[in-house]
């Protein structure tokens, strides 16, 4: 390795000869490694780590030449130091193409996992860029989505949920993902399926997280993630209780949007006698959802709502007197039941406790 010129003149420090030269003549003159000589040594430890190879193995190699050049020699102290600044621009060009590899990596991962989680992607590309990445579309995969928004991928808690991710799910293929600011969790449905969703659901602070159902193929995620999302939503919009939900168990609430004009007409002609009560329908539509979600067991139902067993009987009566129906009777409180959800769904009634 000469010490003439640019760093693109210096001969090649993987050249034993080269190497050689220069540790023998920093021996003989004390001298240190010129700026040109050190650049060269970084660019060689750069193209080393683009082409495989290991920064272990790289000073290795370099050690050894450098104890054939100085066997039987006493090594000054000018010597020792021009080697240590040899290593450390090896390793200097060696990290420096890692990390930006690294990069490229990232960046090309957080474009595939986008695509994935689009409807517009094209499939074709989507199953190429998969296999780049290790992952089998052909397998199903599930969706979890997380209330919250404003996020991006750059956040440090992102990062550190990302990490904690990774570290214990790494071999199942578990990407997270940030969309429409909300966290995005997709992982292959098998056995590892749900402690994976469970983690992400711990992970992310006691949000509330909806798991789309599995799905293959190509569009499989997107499927997967455009009904969890929606399953969210509808969540937050009626105050579902629980912080992880499944859009299986959710199925109910697109079949009831599907025809809003016929909810809402089931809503008004069920549950508009309610309004003409004291005090509104509020308290007894809190009533019955407090007696469906306690399956019915009035003990329990008035204790969520901080009511004796009687007064809840009372609100009982007067919503079977104004209705007509009679949550006793199984398709009658089907009935109630579902005209109940509707109005939350619709927000029903208004601030001004209309029937808009």
């Amino acid at each position: 390795m000469a010490a003439v010129g640019t760093a693109s003149e210096v001969p090649a420090p993987s050249e034993d000869g080269a190497w050689v030269q220069v540790l023998a003549e920093v021996a003989r003159s004390g001298r240190r490694l010129r700026r040109e000589e050190l650049e060269a040594l970084r660019e060689y430890g750069d193209r080393a780590a683009q082409d495989g190879r290991g920064l272990a193995e790289l000073v290795d190699e370099r050690l050894a030449a450098t104890g054939r050049v100085w066997v039987g020699q006493q090594v000054d102290a000018a010597s020792l130091t021009a080697l240590r600044a040899a290593v450390a621009a090896l390793a200097a060009g060696h990290s420096r193409a890692y990390r930006e590899r690294l990069q490229r990596e990232e960046a090309g991962r957080r474009e595939f996992v986008a695509d994935l989680l689009s409807s517009r992607s094209d499939l074709g590309r989507l199953a190429e860029h998969a296999e780049r990445f290790g992952i089998n579309l052909a397998c199903a995969h599930v969706v979890a989505v997380a209330e919250g928004d404003g996020y991006d991928l750059d956040d440090p808690m992102v990062r550190a949920l990302e990490r904690q991710l990774l570290g214990r799910f790494g071999d199942q293929d578990v990407l997270l993902a940030v969309k429409h600011g909300r966290l995005v969790c997709i992982v292959p449905a098998g056995p590892g399926e749900s402690t994976a969703v469970r983690a992400f659901a711990e992970l992310t602070q006691g949000r509330r997280v909806v798991v789309g159902r599995p799905h293959s193929g190509p569009g499989g995620v997107v499927h997967s993630y455009e009904e969890a999302r929606s399953a969210l939503e509808q969540a937050g919009q009626l105050g579902l209780p629980g912080q992880l939900l499944h859009a299986a168990d959710l199925l109910v609430l697109p079949v009831l949007l599907r025809d809003r004009d016929a909810l809402e007409e089931l809503v008004r002609g069920v549950l508009g006698p309610l309004l003409t009560t004291r005090g509104g329908a509020g308290p007894l539509l809190e009533t019955l959802t407090a007696l469906a979600e306690s399956r019915y067991v009035t003990a329990e139902a008035a204790r969520r709502l901080g009511l004796s067993v009687r007064a809840l009987a009372y609100r009982v009566e007067r919503v079977v007197r104004l209705t007509g129906l009679d949550p006793d009777d199984a398709l009658q409180r089907y009935t109630l039941e579902t005209a109940v959800f509707g109005a939350r769904m619709l927000g029903w009634p208004g601030a001004a406790g209309d029937e808009g």
